[in-house]
């Protein structure tokens, strides 16, 4: 079966730094799969590269065999994204933003409508109907980030810290509709540093390291019998280090 994503070769250099290192990863279709790793690891510029965000150095990204690069109108009308830091037009409402880009994307009006509705209702932001986007606290634009990347029903969700500042019933909320997209066929991406989220949401892993693939496969095959983060600590260092107390704070 075609993978819901499929990352090869993908490289990136900023100046002398490498930020991403030839990575390689398959996503199978119908997964939660969760990406991994320290900030700083890489993992931003991978989803980056592999949605059309940022030009690659080398390599490809292909959405249900579609490449990124040479055919880019089909491979992103099947994802929905929600990049770190997605800017959108903060000069309206959260509704006035859903019909615009529904509409931009070539979507009927009343199917936008109904569905900026619905999405709305269940995110909890039809309490701030006339409230603009750029008066939105962080949890909220998180919120209407991720109602833009469902609003067109994409194939793939590639999900950067969909959780980061979102309170805990929001966050079950997000959940419920993550799980039901999964369960319904369709393919998530969700990057996170949080082991216990993603050992709670995913059933595929991968850990990012400096820039390159340390471990991917099943939840249970990159951890073992052991938890993901005490696995996920072996991989890329061991906590604390070379670390020196800090004998001012002792009282």
């Amino acid at each position: 079966m075609t993978p819901a994503l499929e990352i090869t070769g993908l490289s990136k250099t900023f100046g002398e730094k490498i930020a991403v290192d030839h990575v390689d990863l398959a996503v199978p279709q119908g997964s939660f799969y969760g990406l991994v790793g320290q900030n700083g690891a890489g993992k931003t510029t991978t989803l980056s590269m592999a949605v059309g965000l940022l030009r690659p150095d080398g390599g490809s990204a292909r959405i249900f065999g579609a490449d990124v690069w040479s055919d880019p109108s089909r491979a992103l009308s099947m994802v929905g994204v929600l990049p770190d830091g997605m800017a959108m037009p903060e000069r309206l409402t959260g509704r006035e933003v859903l019909t615009y880009l529904g509409l931009l994307r070539g979507l009927p009006r009343e199917v936008v409508a109904e569905r900026a509705e619905e999405l709305l209702s269940v995110l909890e932001l039809d309490a701030a109907e006339k409230t603009l986007v750029i008066e939105y606290s962080t949890g909220m634009r998180k919120k209407i980030g991720l109602a833009v990347a469902l609003l067109h029903a994409p194939r793939l969700l590639v999900l950067d810290e969909p959780f980061e500042a979102v309170d805990p019933v929001s966050a079950a909320t997000i959940k419920t509709i993550l799980r039901g997209f999964v369960a319904g066929g369709g393919s998530i991406v969700l990057s996170s540093h949080v082991m216990a989220l993603v050992e709670q949401l995913c059933d595929h892993v991968g850990v990012i390291d400096a820039g390159r693939v340390a471990a991917a496969g099943t939840l249970e095959e990159v951890r073992g019998e052991r938890s993901l983060e005490d696995t996920f600590v072996e991989l890329v260092g061991t906590p604390g280090a070379g670390v020196k107390g800090l004998s001012w704070l002792s009282r």
